[in-house]
């Protein structure tokens, strides 16, 4: 099939490898436009539209697919279908009904469940055991499309996002292409998502990062997880914001348990433990404001904490 490929970020980079190696033409593909990024907040190209523009393949990086020149592009790039990943922007109703096989978007969850932008981190979050991805088909309603294909990934216990996303986005890959392959063949048939068990991904913002000490230990583990690597679990240290990577909870870390309050640290010669609404966790890496990321005893040793001090709560 002659195919047009939506997707912005890392994660939809497999993706479009496999499509540009597979049996399909990419006549195009649709990225966001550059934008900031890095210490020096220069303006960079999206991971997709470099990969893109490595293998010569024409990219446009319209603000809006509702703009005239964005959707007369996609006319002219004729696809018979348009997969996307992430690709972060709407399909308005005059170009989703222009491919004979639709948009098919791959989503990393088990719709109906974690629809929105950020399912892995919710899937996280809320503890779930297994998830997955699916393919299916774009309509106007937010990730409500029937379902063309599915696969289910094990949460690891140890899992961060950015683990857990690698490993969707690799298989995903290759759900994606058999699904471009089984429609072109005509051996799919879409499956509408069932009413029940629908749950929301929206978006996590840096304030929803920020660690809420009075929570329960596995409920700060699970938040700091999801929130790893972006945007960054942090909390406060008096004035100073401190970026936090992955914890563990100190039963599993086999430390000593003391009573710590919420937030309250405890600096050992092995250990950093701060208190949580009920047992403590174990910091890992510790990033202070200006400085690298570093062992938490490290950052301890050089921040020459007073006894008794706290994180906010």
């Amino acid at each position: 099939m002659r195919v047009v490929f939506a997707g912005t970020p890392a994660a939809a980079v497999p993706s479009l490898r496999a499509v540009l190696a597979s049996r399909h033409q990419v006549a195009g593909v649709l990225t966001r436009p550059d934008a900031r990024a890095g210490r020096g907040r220069g303006m960079r190209p999206s991971p997709v539209r470099e990969v893109a523009q490595e293998a010569g393949i024409p990219v446009v990086t319209p603000r809006s697919l509702r703009d005239p020149e964005a959707v007369q592009q996609v006319h002219d790039w004729a696809p018979d279908a348009c997969p996307v990943v992430a690709y972060g922007l709407l399909v308005p109703p005059e170009l989703l009904t222009l491919p004979e096989h639709g948009w098919v978007n791959l989503h990393f969850s088990l719709l109906p469940a974690w629809r929105g932008a950020a399912p892995v981190q919710h899937a996280l979050r809320a503890g779930d055991d297994v998830t997955g991805a699916v393919t299916f088909r774009l309509e106007e309603g937010l990730d409500t499309g029937p379902v063309l294909g599915r696969l289910t990934e094990t949460v690891r216990p140890r899992d961060t996002a950015g683990e857990l996303l690698e490993r969707l986005a690799q298989a995903g890959a290759r759900l994606l292409v058999s699904t471009l392959d089984a429609l072109e063949e005509g051996a799919v048939q879409p499956v509408p998502q069932p009413a029940e068990g629908v749950s929301l991904a929206p978006k996590i913002d840096v304030d929803d990062a920020r660690v809420p000490w009075r929570l329960p230990a596995f409920a700060v583990d699970r938040l700091v997880r999801a929130c790893t690597p972006d945007p960054g679990a942090w909390t406060t240290l008096g004035a100073d914001r401190v970026k936090l990577g992955p914890v563990t909870p100190a039963d599993d870390a086999g430390a000593e348990d003391p009573a710590l309050q919420p937030g309250q640290i405890s600096v050992g010669r092995r250990a950093v433990l701060v208190g949580t609404g009920s047992s403590p966790v174990r910091l890992g890496e510790v990033q202070a404001p200006g400085k690298r990321a570093m062992p938490a005893t490290d950052w301890a040793r050089g921040a020459r904490l007073q006894p008794g001090a706290v994180f906010d709560a």
